[in-house]
């Protein structure tokens, strides 16, 4: 299948510290890639270079076949990539509806267009009824559900989650999996995911990559990684069989 997304060699070194060291791995157009490992291991180093916060040190970045390497963050999201962010900040004076149509007015110009687009993806992700809260309002799972749907008014090609399931219930991360799968299924939509969560990681991901230290340790199917010695030892352990 073709590439969506191609990581070439990308590193980020801080005053001599080497994040992220020569990385490099494919998200198929389609497809839900997840990125795992333990903490400090790289995986948000990555989403950012990715997605524009800060350049690499060195390799590439390729969206669609588009070089997309040091782009600003605004243009690596007009080019069709959303992301969400491990803490979540909406603009908590902002309603619900308001807070998605700021996210849709990249992909749209006119105000009534983009309230549309924000309207769609509420109620796909189940906020609709909760459209005229502020934001300041909602609980962790819908403050979740929300970053999801600000990235997702976007209109990306590419959906970049980084950790979005982190502190919800099992019950709410089934939810969460859920809308996820039906995204993926529906629309098509492609997710490179950041996931500590293994059951949800196991539910969406045909491809898993673990990043330790800043490399590459492991690479492959879902069934074939959990069982690589080297993941269980630097990150899942024996318990993960």
């Amino acid at each position: 299948m073709t590439a969506l997304l191609e990581v070439r060699g990308l590193s980020k070194s801080f005053r001599g510290l080497r994040a992220v060291s020569q990385v490099s791995f494919d998200v198929p157009q389609g497809e839900i890639v997840a990125l795992i490992g333990p903490n400090g291991a790289g995986k948000t180093t990555c989403f950012n270079m990715i997605a524009g916060a800060f350049p690499p040190s060195d390799g590439t970045v390729r969206l669609g076949g588009r070089d997309i390497t040091g782009l600003r963050a605004d243009q690596i999201c007009r080019a069709g990539i959303g992301r969400t962010f491990q803490i979540v900040k909406p603009f908590a004076g902002l309603t619900v509806h308001e807070n998605v149509t700021v996210g849709a007015l990249n992909a749209f110009a006119d105000l009534a267009d983009a309230r549309a687009k924000a309207a769609e993806v509420l109620q796909l992700l189940g906020l609709w009824a909760k459209r005229d809260q502020p934001a300041s309002s909602l609980t962790l799972p819908d403050r979740k559900r929300l970053e999801v749907a600000r990235a997702l008014g976007t209109g990306p090609q590419l959906l970049l989650l980084d950790e979005v399931m982190a502190g919800l219930r099992p019950t709410e991360t089934d939810q969460m999996v859920a809308v996820f799968r039906q995204l993926n299924e529906k629309t098509g939509l492609t997710i490179l995911l950041i996931e500590h969560v293994m059951r949800a990681v196991m539910a969406l991901a045909r491809r898993i990559v673990v990043l330790h230290h800043g490399e590459t340790i492991a690479m492959g199917d879902p069934e074939t990684v959990v069982r690589d010695p080297a993941v269980l030892d630097v990150y899942l352990g024996a318990e993960a069989l």
